[in-house]
């Protein structure tokens, strides 16, 4: 579906229904220079048992128009809005990688639309090698080629894909390559807030984790994890990449994570 916000359009996928704002709702928030693809099977899974999903391409990605954001404080108080335009009280909160951040400011901004927060493959700062900014600066695609270098494990690289018949690190590279991804790592670079409001978030909270996680090293997910005072789930043997290069596992800890709220809720 279509919403349009500061003027501009925003693409929203709902999962492959229509979206039902009385149903309990799960937010998804891409990373750095990613889209609603990013969710595939996760947005899709949720659609399709009791849920309503909006996976939205933030601001001057794909399909969606306006700006990127510069900071990424500037995200919080769009969620929100966004939120409201779709006429949404409260969300699961999922945010991958520079999406998480988002998620915190968010929380920060309006924790009372967060029925839950969830991290995946990230952390609460995300430092970027000023030589990468620099190369997404001059070339997307050149800095889309280093980071799925980087962010995909070990499995992907040996061209095992979870989905048969797809590559993730072409798919990932090509929808990289058309976004703003030098305003993203840049904002990520920036953003010093995530501590302080992670430590903060008094909503059920989770951390889905990679073990072979080069962008976000384990190690960082796990200070993000105690900051949030929750045990982390830590997926085995894959990357940065989760939601796209462990679809399944990752659907599997999300929904277990998400069901359990919702069964204390009632």
């Amino acid at each position: 579906m279509e919403v349009t916000l500061n003027n501009a359009p925003v693409y929203v996928a709902t999962g492959g229904k229509d979206f039902d704002p009385n149903l309990p709702t799960v937010l998804f928030l891409h990373g750095s220079g990613g889209d609603h693809r990013t969710w595939a099977l996760q947005t899709r899974w949720f659609a399709y048992h009791g849920y309503s999903v909006l996976a939205p391409d933030l601001p001057g990605h794909s399909l969606s128009g306006g700006k990127a954001f510069t900071y990424i404080e500037q995200s919080g108080p769009w969620l929100a809005e966004f939120l409201e335009k779709t006429g949404v009280k409260q969300a699961h909160i999922v945010g991958h990688s520079q999406g998480f951040l988002s998620a915190l400011e968010l929380y920060k901004t309006k924790p009372d639309m967060c029925t839950s927060v969830c991290a995946i493959g990230t952390a609460a700062a995300i430092p970027v090698n000023q030589a990468l900014i620099d190369t997404a600066k001059e070339s997307s695609a050149k800095a889309a080629h280093m980071m799925c270098n980087w962010g995909f494990g070990p499995s992907a690289h040996q061209g095992i894909s979870s989905v048969p018949g797809m590559q993730p690190i072409a798919i990932s590279r090509a929808i990289m390559s058309q976004n703003p991804l030098a305003a993203d790592l840049q904002a990520c670079a920036d953003y010093t807030g995530g501590d302080d409001v992670a430590a903060k978030i008094d909503v059920p909270r989770h951390c889905i984790l990679a073990s072979a996680d080069k962008m976000t090293p384990l190690r960082s997910g796990k200070g993000l994890a105690e900051k949030m005072g929750v045990t982390p789930t830590v997926i085995q043997d894959y990357g940065h990449m989760l939601p796209l290069e462990a679809p399944r596992q990752t659907l599997d800890a999300l929904r277990n994570f998400i069901q359990s709220v919702q069964v204390e809720s009632i």
